[in-house]
Protein backbone atom coordinates (compact mmCIF):
# COMPACT_ATOMS: atom_id res chain seq x y z
CA UNK A 1 0.00 0.00 0.00
CA UNK A 2 1.32 3.47 -0.93
CA UNK A 3 1.93 5.90 1.92
CA UNK A 4 0.87 9.57 1.84
CA UNK A 5 2.17 12.04 4.43
CA UNK A 6 -0.07 15.05 5.16
CA UNK A 7 1.66 18.06 6.72
CA UNK A 8 -0.70 20.82 7.90
CA UNK A 9 -0.98 22.69 11.20
CA UNK A 10 -4.80 22.69 11.13
CA UNK A 11 -6.16 19.41 12.58
CA UNK A 12 -9.53 19.93 10.85
CA UNK A 13 -7.87 20.29 7.45
CA UNK A 14 -5.71 17.23 8.19
CA UNK A 15 -8.85 15.19 8.86
CA UNK A 16 -10.51 16.46 5.66
CA UNK A 17 -7.43 15.54 3.61
CA UNK A 18 -7.22 12.11 5.29
CA UNK A 19 -10.89 11.52 4.51
CA UNK A 20 -10.46 12.62 0.88
CA UNK A 21 -7.35 10.46 0.36
CA UNK A 22 -8.98 7.49 2.06
CA UNK A 23 -11.86 7.66 -0.44
CA UNK A 24 -9.37 6.12 -2.88
CA UNK A 25 -8.82 3.25 -0.47
CA UNK A 26 -5.30 2.64 -1.76
CA UNK A 27 -3.22 4.85 0.54
CA UNK A 28 -1.97 4.65 4.10
CA UNK A 29 -2.14 8.22 5.47
CA UNK A 30 0.28 9.52 8.11
CA UNK A 31 0.35 13.09 9.44
CA UNK A 32 2.55 15.84 10.82
CA UNK A 33 1.46 19.24 12.14
CA UNK A 34 4.34 21.56 11.16
CA UNK A 35 7.25 21.68 8.75
CA UNK A 36 9.90 20.46 11.19
CA UNK A 37 7.78 17.53 12.36
CA UNK A 38 6.98 16.84 8.69
CA UNK A 39 10.66 16.68 7.79
CA UNK A 40 11.27 14.24 10.64
CA UNK A 41 8.30 12.06 9.56
CA UNK A 42 9.50 12.00 5.95
CA UNK A 43 12.89 10.66 6.99
CA UNK A 44 11.28 8.01 9.23
CA UNK A 45 8.23 7.02 7.14
CA UNK A 46 9.64 7.34 3.58
CA UNK A 47 6.22 8.26 2.13
CA UNK A 48 5.38 7.75 -1.53
CA UNK A 49 3.82 11.24 -1.69
CA UNK A 50 3.72 14.30 0.60
CA UNK A 51 0.91 16.87 0.80
CA UNK A 52 2.20 20.12 2.31
CA UNK A 53 0.50 23.29 3.57
CA UNK A 54 2.40 26.56 3.08
CA UNK A 55 1.68 28.57 6.22
CA UNK A 56 2.90 26.50 9.17
CA UNK A 57 4.91 27.16 12.32
CA UNK A 58 8.65 26.39 12.63
CA UNK A 59 9.16 25.82 8.87
CA UNK A 60 6.80 26.90 6.11
CA UNK A 61 5.88 24.71 3.16
CA UNK A 62 8.18 26.46 0.68
CA UNK A 63 11.17 26.00 3.01
CA UNK A 64 10.25 22.36 3.52
CA UNK A 65 10.00 21.70 -0.22
CA UNK A 66 13.41 23.30 -0.85
CA UNK A 67 14.88 21.23 1.99
CA UNK A 68 13.47 18.01 0.52
CA UNK A 69 14.57 18.78 -3.03
CA UNK A 70 18.08 19.58 -1.78
CA UNK A 71 18.49 16.25 0.04
CA UNK A 72 19.48 13.21 -2.06
CA UNK A 73 17.31 10.97 0.16
CA UNK A 74 14.14 12.93 -0.63
CA UNK A 75 14.89 14.82 -3.86
CA UNK A 76 12.62 12.58 -5.94
CA UNK A 77 9.74 12.30 -3.45
CA UNK A 78 6.48 13.43 -5.08
CA UNK A 79 5.35 16.68 -3.41
CA UNK A 80 2.00 18.51 -3.53
CA UNK A 81 1.31 21.89 -1.96
CA UNK A 82 -2.29 22.29 -0.78
CA UNK A 83 -2.71 25.89 0.34
CA UNK A 84 -5.23 28.66 0.90
CA UNK A 85 -2.76 30.97 -0.83
CA UNK A 86 -4.35 31.33 -4.26
CA UNK A 87 -2.51 34.19 -6.00
CA UNK A 88 -0.55 33.38 -9.17
CA UNK A 89 2.62 34.59 -7.42
CA UNK A 90 2.04 32.12 -4.57
CA UNK A 91 1.58 29.27 -7.01
CA UNK A 92 4.70 30.24 -8.95
CA UNK A 93 6.72 30.44 -5.72
CA UNK A 94 5.49 26.96 -4.83
CA UNK A 95 6.31 25.52 -8.22
CA UNK A 96 9.75 27.16 -8.28
CA UNK A 97 10.48 25.76 -4.81
CA UNK A 98 10.28 22.34 -6.44
CA UNK A 99 6.77 21.10 -5.74
CA UNK A 100 5.14 18.83 -8.33
CA UNK A 101 1.58 20.17 -7.98
CA UNK A 102 0.07 23.25 -6.34
CA UNK A 103 -3.57 22.89 -5.33
CA UNK A 104 -5.69 25.44 -3.50
CA UNK A 105 -8.12 25.16 -0.60
CA UNK A 106 -10.96 24.51 -0.57
CA UNK A 107 -10.23 21.40 -2.60
CA UNK A 108 -12.25 18.69 -4.27
CA UNK A 109 -11.33 15.15 -3.14
CA UNK A 110 -11.28 13.93 -6.75
CA UNK A 111 -8.84 16.70 -7.75
CA UNK A 112 -6.54 15.90 -4.83
CA UNK A 113 -6.55 12.19 -5.60
CA UNK A 114 -5.93 12.85 -9.30
CA UNK A 115 -2.95 15.05 -8.36
CA UNK A 116 -1.57 12.28 -6.15
CA UNK A 117 -1.87 9.80 -9.01
CA UNK A 118 -0.15 12.23 -11.41
CA UNK A 119 2.82 12.97 -9.15
CA UNK A 120 3.33 9.29 -8.39
CA UNK A 121 3.90 8.72 -12.12
CA UNK A 122 6.50 11.50 -12.54
CA UNK A 123 10.06 10.40 -13.26
CA UNK A 124 13.05 12.34 -11.93
CA UNK A 125 13.83 13.38 -15.51
CA UNK A 126 10.31 14.72 -16.07
CA UNK A 127 10.52 16.59 -12.76
CA UNK A 128 13.82 18.18 -13.79
CA UNK A 129 12.53 19.14 -17.26
CA UNK A 130 9.49 20.83 -15.70
CA UNK A 131 11.70 22.72 -13.23
CA UNK A 132 14.04 23.85 -16.03
CA UNK A 133 11.02 25.08 -18.00
CA UNK A 134 9.61 26.98 -15.01
CA UNK A 135 12.93 28.64 -14.26
CA UNK A 136 13.35 29.66 -17.90
CA UNK A 137 9.77 30.96 -18.10
CA UNK A 138 10.31 32.98 -14.92
CA UNK A 139 13.60 34.37 -16.25
CA UNK A 140 11.90 35.39 -19.51
CA UNK A 141 9.27 37.35 -17.54
CA UNK A 142 11.86 39.34 -15.58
Amino acid sequence: MKKVLVIDDNPTIVELIKYAVNLQGTFDVVVAYDGVQGLERILIEHPDCVIIDVKMPRMDGYQLVRCLRGDARTSDTPLIILSAMTRDEDQMTGMLSGVDEYLTKPFKPAALNAAIERVLLLTPTERQHRMDYLVQTQADRE
